[in-house]
């Protein structure tokens, strides 16, 4: 945890206060299970390797990531995981951010992107980290690969 409190640290003055809200927001709200810990240079929910031993395309010592939380120069971003392969979560979420949130949506596949700390939607990113259950993801992340594996 020390790693992630010195990442906190270190983020720009403008992103802090949204970064905490946001951090807090996704802790308060993601499904039981999950673990925090610094992964590709940010704080990110995983599967633990005791629960998924196959680790994130099969490399046996790297957790299974769900969520990170990045802050950037120009924007704090969210990577949700479990948003890319699933039509039905990311139709309801973008259906969703357009009625409480006045500008565009700027998302990637995975990555949505904040970059006005005032418009970011700290109910609805609650209620979108809340939607997918460990073993959900899992389940979500075992088809995907044997799709990809069949590609």
């Amino acid at each position: 945890m020390e790693q992630i409190e010195e990442y906190i640290e270190e983020i720009e003055e403008k992103w802090q206060a949204a970064y905490k809200e946001l951090a807090q927001t996704i802790a308060e709200n993601i499904p039981e299970g999950f673990v925090l810990q610094m992964q590709y240079g940010m704080p990110t929910y995983v599967v633990p390797l005791s629960v998924f031993p196959e680790g994130y395309l099969n490399r046996k010592d790297e957790p299974l990531p769900f969520i990170s939380l990045g802050a950037q120069k120009k924007h704090l971003a969210l990577y949700h995981m479990g948003i890319m392969g699933n039509k039905e979560l990311l139709q309801w979420f973008q259906e969703e951010y357009k009625k409480v949130v006045p500008t565009k949506l700027n998302m990637g596949k995975s990555c949505i992107r904040f970059t006005n700390t005032k418009t970011i939607p700290y109910a609805l990113i609650g209620e979108l980290v809340s939607k997918i259950s460990m073993d959900e993801w899992i389940a979500s992340y075992n088809l995907y690969k044997a799709k990809k594996d069949r590609d």
